[in-house]
Formats: C-alpha cells, sequence, structure tokens
C-alpha cells in the first residue's frame, strides 16, 4: 500500500472518530441538560419542602418528578406544587351592624277618664322583627296537609309547641311593657279540627299550663276570635259541625291554659244566605241546642259591617243570655237605629250577669279611605283617639278594650302616650310609617274589578315560568286548610278579625 493511500486512510479514520465523538459530547450535552434541570427543579423543590432527600425522588428522562414508593413522604410533602401550599387569608368577621336609630314623632295630648286595659291581636311587631329571622316570636307558624302526609302529625304537633314556647315570651313581653291583654292566635295548633288529621291538645298540656299560668301570674285577659269561617247559621250541615269543631279546638285551648270565664271567644253572625231572619233563627238554634255547655259558656257575639248590626244580633244575645262584643268600627260602616251608649248598656248587662268582664273592639279606617269595602280596612293605628262613650260611668270607663289596629302593640302605645296612661320605655317604641296608604298588603277580593264606564277589566297575561315554591313548614300563616270550613266568602284586603294578621274577611252577603 502506498503512503499516500495511508494517509487517506488515516484521514478517513479521523473523520470518523470526529464523528463519532461529537455524536457523544451532542449526547452527552442532552443528558447533561437533563440533569441539569432535573437538579433545578430538586433544587426550588427541596428549598420549598424544606430540604427533601434526594433519595426520595427519581426524575425520569423527560424531567418528571416521581415519588420513590420504598421511601414514605413526611406530612409536609404531600403538596406537589407550590402554587397548591398557598392558603387564603382568613376572612375577617363582619362588624355587627349598629342598631337602628328611631325617631319617634310627638302625639297629640288628651285626657280621659278610661281606666280599663288596651290590648292587640297575635301579633307583636317588635318580636316579629327581631333579627337574625331565627330568634322572631310569633305565634302563628303553620303547614299545608301535604307536609302532614309526607312528615307525619309529629312534625304539624312540633309547630303547635314552638308556637306556645313564643306566646309565653310573647305574655313576659307584654308584662315588662304594661300590656295586659291579648288575643291568642287561631293558628296556635294547626289543623286541630281538622275532620281527618285533627287531634288533642294533651300532648302540649304542660306547655299551656305554663303559658297560663304566667298570665295569671301578671293579671292578664286572653282571649281568641276563631276564624271568618265559622258560621254556626250555615244551611249546610256540614260547615256548623265544622264550626262546632273549631269552638271545641279553641275551648280545649283555653281550658288547658286554665283561663277563667273571662277568656271568650269572639264570632260573627256570619252570612245572611238570602234570608236573614231564618239565618238568626239557625244562629239561635246552634246556640242553644248544639254547642256543647263548655263551648257555649265562653261564646260571644260581635256586630260586623256587612250583614249583621248590634241592633240585628242584641235580641239574641239577651234572649239566650250570650255577650255581645261591641265594636266602634263596625257600627260606624252598619249603624243601628239607637245609639252606641244604649246598646252598650243593655250588652254590658249580660256581662255582668254572666260574671264575664266587659270586652269592646277599637279600630278606624284607613286614611283616604271612601268606599265601604276600603274603608272596611283597619288603619295603622287609633290616631283619632278613644270614643267619647268611654268616657261615660257604665258604659266604657272599665271594659277591656281590643286595639285592632295593623301596627298591634305600637297601636296600643300611642294611646299610652296620647293619654297618659302608662308611661313607655322608647327601647321599644317604633315612628308610625308616614306614608300610609289606603290599600294594605292583605288578600285582594276576588270580585271583577270595573272601569269607570262599567266595564270588566282585562286580567293581564299570566307571566310564563315557575310559580315560586311555597315553604310549608315552620312559616307564618293567617289562613290555610285548618281553619277552611267549607263556606263561600268575599276575601278582604285587610281584617284584623280572626288572628288578627291580616288574614280573615265577613262572610259575602247572599
Amino acid at each position: 500500500m502506498s503512503p499516500l493511500s495511508d494517509v487517506d486512510e488515516e484521514f478517513s479514520l479521523g473523520k470518523k472518530k470526529r464523528k463519532t465523538t461529537k455524536t457523544k459530547t451532542r449526547t452527552k450535552t442532552k443528558a447533561e441538560k437533563t440533569k441539569v434541570t432535573a437538579t433545578t427543579k430538586i433544587s426550588k423543590r427541596s428549598r420549598i419542602k424544606d430540604a427533601v432527600p434526594d433519595q426520595d425522588h427519581v426524575v425520569d428522562v423527560a424531567g418528571q418528578d416521581v415519588v420513590n414508593e420504598d421511601v414514605k413522604p413526611q406530612a409536609d410533602e404531600e403538596s406537589s406544587s407550590p402554587s397548591k401550599t398557598k392558603t387564603k387569608k382568613p376572612r375577617k368577621p363582619r362588624a355587627p351592624k349598629p342598631e337602628p336609630v328611631y325617631i319617634i314623632p310627638d302625639v297629640e295630648r288628651k285626657e280621659t277618664k278610661f281606666r280599663g286595659r288596651l290590648g292587640y291581636a297575635c301579633l307583636n311587631t317588635v318580636l316579629r322583627n327581631k333579627k337574625p329571622a331565627s330568634d322572631a316570636v310569633f305565634c302563628s307558624r303553620t303547614c299545608r296537609i301535604d307536609s302532614i302526609k309526607k312528615n307525619g302529625i309529629e312534625s304539624v304537633k312540633e309547630l303547635g309547641r314552638k308556637n306556645v314556647q313564643d306566646l309565653i315570651t310573647m305574655i313576659q313581653w307584654n308584662e315588662e311593657n304594661s300590656i295586659r291583654f291579648l288575643r291568642v292566635s287561631s293558628n296556635m295548633f294547626p289543623f286541630a279540627s281538622h275532620p281527618i288529621y285533627g287531634y288533642s291538645l294533651s300532648y302540649a298540656s304542660d306547655l299551656l299550663s305554663q303559658a297560663g299560668a304566667l298570665a295569671a301570674k301578671y293579671g292578664h285577659r286572653l282571649t281568641s276570635h276563631p276564624g271568618q269561617f265559622t258560621q254556626l247559621g250555615s244551611p249546610r250541615p256540614g260547615v256548623i259541625e265544622a264550626s262546632i269543631r273549631e269552638l271545641k279546638y279553641h275551648t280545649e285551648m283555653m281550658e288547658l291554659m286554665g283561663v277563667g270565664k273571662d277568656g271568650v271567644l269572639v264570632i260573627h253572625g256570619g252570612g245572611v244566605y238570602d234570608d236573614k231572619e231564618k239565618t238568626l233563627e239557625r244562629l239561635k238554634e246552634t246556640i242553644r241546642d248544639k254547642l256543647p255547655r263548655n263551648v257555649r259558656e265562653r261564646l260571644v257575639l260581635e256586630n260586623d259591617e256587612m250583614c249583621y248590626s248590634a241592633e240585628d244580633l242584641l235580641p239574641i244575645c239577651e234572649e239566650l243570655d250570650v255577650p255581645l262584643i261591641f265594636d266602634y268600627h263596625h257600627d260606624s260602616l252598619k249603624p243601628s237605629s239607637f245609639p252606641p251608649r244604649e246598646i252598650i248598656r243593655r250588652t254590658n248587662a249580660i256581662f255582668k250577669r254572666r260574671g264575664i268582664r266587659p270586652k269592646q273592639h277599637l279600630s278606624e279606617p284607613r286614611p283616604g279611605a271612601e268606599s265601604l269595602m276600603e274603608r272596611r280596612a283597619h288603619a295603622d293605628r287609633c290616631s283619632s283617639g278613644l270614643p267619647t262613650e268611654l268616657e261615660e260611668e257604665g258604659v266604657g270607663m272599665d271594659v277591656d278594650l281590643m286595639i285592632e289596629a295593623k301596627d298591634k302593640e305600637q297601636a296600643v302605645f300611642e294611646l299610652y302616650r296620647m293619654y297618659g296612661l302608662v308611661p313607655c320605655g322608647e327601647e321599644n317604641l317604633r315612628p308610625p310609617n308616614p306614608n300610609q296608604k289606603k290599600e294594605t298588603n292583605g288578600r285582594k277580593s276576588n270580585k271583577k274589578k270595573q272601569n269607570e264606564d262599567g266595564k270588566v277589566k282585562a286580567k293581564s297575561p299570566r307571566k310564563k315560568g315557575k310559580a315560586k315554591k311555597i315553604v310549608d313548614m315552620d312559616v307564618e300563616s293567617d289562613e290555610d286548610e285548618s281553619i277552611d270550613l267549607g263556606e263561600d266568602v268575599e276575601e278582604d284586603a285587610d281584617s284584623d278579625e280572626g288572628d288578627g294578621e291580616d288574614g280573615g274577611s265577613e262572610p259575602k252577603q247572599e
């Protein structure tokens, strides 16, 4: 072989060697880069994780960090990335809302000889509006029939227990604020008089006894006003039976509280059913012949503004020795042919014979009310003051006066301040609504509305979408299936009858 060929061969081999060397260097460089990258990751992780040992991790060729299964990680090494180890700053607690400051306007000062008690119906606005809502106090929690079917009768009984517990709270609050006359809600025990789901109140006898004992200790008077569906003069036997069941339920409640004769049950005459005289005869027959004795001993009648005036009811009351509650507001809308003084003297005589303390009702129409339907609705307060009849001995000086006003105990406080009857603590006073309207937020009449030309207004189209879901349990209601006794009635926009909580209405005239 020639020297030249040896040189060529050497040159070729050198070339190959150099290529091989470059290839190895390149491979080594990638491995080094991979190792450097992995080392950097481990170094960063180690600083964050308080120096994790190298043997706990294996780095694959893709630079992925794999935990060695042979070595158990420490409790503080569970997080795999620094971003996940960040903790949120604790939320600062909300500052409590400051107590509202009420500006109470002064009232016109007047004088009176009245020395009786003033009371309110069923609901206390201060206690009902306590915050949070879970602290609210009221006695008319109710439910639906479907809830009883689903949850059992014990669920509705529990509502009754809660109502009585809150009644005890209300009695104590009343004593602390010098109010010693209260109408107990008819919804204390939902569906207690129902023909299928009705139940005895004996299960709550201990609580009822506590409520009655507290009222007796302080000298408070407790009464009740069964709903407008209690129709003892109805031509339908089923309605009369249901009405008697309702009165029995109220009587049982009063007896378990140990309330004496003054715990009366107030009802209206009801509808006229196209013939007032025959209806009055049915009413008289039911009271005389069908009511149990303990129910009849508590029953009193009241004049209303649509069907029966005091003059209509007084002859039955005198014949059966059933007291008549005189309602000043109703008498102004459906007056008798003789003055209130004469009616009050005659009915007070019945109260005296029966050994029951006289009781009257006071309210006034809402501002701006003109039509009969508008004037029926009760105002927020009795700003006109006490009627002049209460100034006369033997008429109204020493009676218990139920204030049927929307502001409940606040209406009583205003009369206390107006006549200087009782000192009122500032902490429980609330200002009147300056924008009181003649309409109320109660249920509206189902009569068809007419335009000025007499044509019936067209109904507005119903909006599409799902209706609001009704919450069944632990809610406040002033009318439900438990007091619907099957009578057709006209729904009023507002009334304090029955529960006195924007519920109730007078039966329509037929």
